[in-house]
C-alpha cells in the first residue's frame, strides 16, 4: 500500500518543512531528482527516500541507488508527496537527510584559500544559489554568520542544485565569531560594498584579491551590516558601467569569487614568466 498524508513516517517528515522541526530532528528535505542525487553521493546523509510511483518510474537509478545505499524507500501517493513539498508542482521525489553544517573550526581546517560569508541575508534564494557559485568556483567553505537565513530551508537547498553537499556549510548567530575565525584560519576579510575603498577591477588589486581571502556578502536591501564592514579588512566595490541602481546579490557575489579566482590565474601566470 501507498503511504498517505497520513502515514507516521509521512506527518513525521512533514515537521522537517519549518526549521524549528528540523533543529528538533537534525534532519531537513530534500526534493527534486538532482538534488536527491548529489545527496545520495555523499557519505551516510540520507535516511529515507519517499517517492511516487511516477516518480520511480522516472528515475530508476536513483531508487535502485537508494536500495543499495540501505536506505528506506517509501512509496507514496501524489498527495502524501505533495504535503512534503514547499513547491507550487511537486516532484513526487523527496529524501530525508542529515543537517549538513558543521562547526566553524571544521569548516576552515586545511588552510581554506577561499570562503563566501553570507551576513544577514534573508532570502533563501540568493543562500542556495551563492552556495552553488561558491562551490563552482571551488571555494572552500560557506559561513552564515547572524541572522540568515537556514541552508537547509527547502528553497535554499533547491537554489544550491545539489552544492549543500559539495562543500563545508558553517553557521554562527555571532557575526564577530565568524569574522575571528576567518582571521583566526589566515584569511583577509574582503566586504563586498559599493562605496569600497579597492576596485575589484584594479589591476594593482590582484595581489589582494588572489590571496587566502573570505569574501563577505551583506542583506540584499541594506548590505553588509555596518559593524560587519567596519570589522573587515578591505571593502571592495563592482563597478557599475550601465545605469543599473545596484548588482542582486547572488550576482555580485558571483562576479567577487570568480574575481579572485582570475586575480589567483594571472598572479600564478606571472610567476610562472618571471
Amino acid at each position: 500500500m501507498l503511504g498517505t498524508e497520513r502515514t507516521p513516517r509521512v506527518a513525521a517528515a512533514r515537521k522537517l518543512l519549518r526549521r524549528a522541526g528540523r533543529e528538533r530532528a537534525g534532519r531537513f528535505l530534500v526534493e527534486g531528482a538532482q538534488a536527491v542525487r548529489e545527496a545520495l553521493a555523499a557519505p551516510q546523509v540520507v535516511h529515507e527516500l519517499f517517492v511516487t510511483p511516477a516518480a520511480a518510474q522516472r528515475n530508476p537509478d536513483l531508487v535502485g541507488a537508494a536500495h543499495a545505499a540501505g536506505v528506506r524507500v517509501v512509496d507514496v501517493t501524489d498527495g502524501a508527496a505533495a504535503s512534503l513539498s514547499d513547491t507550487v508542482t511537486p516532484q513526487g521525489l523527496v529524501a530525508v537527510c542529515d543537517l549538513l553544517d558543521v562547526m566553524l573550526p571544521a569548516a576552515l581546517a586545511d588552510e581554506p584559500r577561499l570562503v563566501a560569508v553570507l551576513a544577514g541575508v534573508a532570502d533563501p534564494g540568493n543562500v542556495g544559489t551563492v552556495v552553488r557559485c561558491a562551490d563552482a568556483a571551488g571555494a572552500d567553505a560557506v559561513l552564515l554568520a547572524g541572522d540568515t537565513v537556514d541552508p537547509h530551508n527547502g528553497k535554499a537547498v533547491r537554489a544550491s542544485t545539489g552544492s549543500v553537499f559539495h562543500l563545508p556549510l558553517a553557521r554562527d548567530r555571532d557575526a564577530a565569531a565568524v569574522l575571528d575565525a576567518c582571521r583566526a584560519a589566515g584569511l583577509v576579510l574582503l566586504a563586498a560594498d559599493a562605496h569600497g575603498e579597492v576596485d575589484l577591477h584594479d589591476p594593482a588589486a590582484d595581489a589582494l584579491l588572489g590571496g587566502r581571502v573570505a569574501w563577505v556578502f551583506g542583506n540584499e536591501a541594506h548590505g553588509v551590516p555596518a559593524e560587519v564592514l567596519a570589522a573587515a579588512d578591505h571593502r571592495v566595490s563592482v563597478p557599475i558601467h550601465g545605469r543599473a541602481e545596484s548588482l542582486n546579490l547572488a550576482t555580485a557575489a558571483a562576479i567577487c569569487l570568480y574575481g579572485s579566482v582570475a586575480a589567483r590565474t594571472r598572479l600564478i601566470a606571472a610567476s610562472s614568466n618571471a
